[in-house]
């Protein structure tokens, strides 16, 4: 499991957290940018996960969802957290929802993927988008 994090306090949050879990030997962390990150696992070639979670910054989540699929194999699972966000996606009017709603249009409209988005209440509706990897 490899687990990227851009400051250096959620890394080290990361890390005591994965070792009183005593998943230390089992999860890698990595400080920094997630797209240089994600560039980066590309070119080491590393094995393909069988699921990723996007929790990140919700502009960057449409390019996100292509470095996910680079590093998918079908069957794999890719989701995303916030791919609601109160409705705002459905008529978007600042950044991050207008990317939210280009990530959930991509999810559908990708012949690559199946996907759904299942709606959560969490004060406000908000929901998390599961989507399985059919094509490489």
């Amino acid at each position: 499991m490899i687990s990227l994090e851009l400051s250096e306090t959620r890394v080290e949050v990361a890390r005591e957290n994965i070792t009183e879990a005593g998943l230390g030997e089992k999860v890698e962390v990595r400080a920094g940018d997630a797209r240089a990150l994600l560039a980066e696992m590309v070119e080491e070639e590393i094995e393909p996960f069988d699921l990723t979670f996007i929790d990140a910054d919700k502009e960057g989540y449409p390019e996100y969802l292509e470095w996910s699929l680079r590093l998918s194999r079908p069957g794999s699972l890719i989701l995303a957290d916030n791919a609601i966000r109160g409705g705002s996606v459905i008529e978007p009017e600042d950044e991050s929802a207008r990317a939210t709603h280009e990530f959930n249009e991509s999810l559908a409209k990708d012949p690559r993927l199946s996907a759904l988005i299942l709606p959560l209440i969490r004060g406000r509706v908000d929901g998390i988008a599961i989507a399985r990897v059919l094509v490489d």
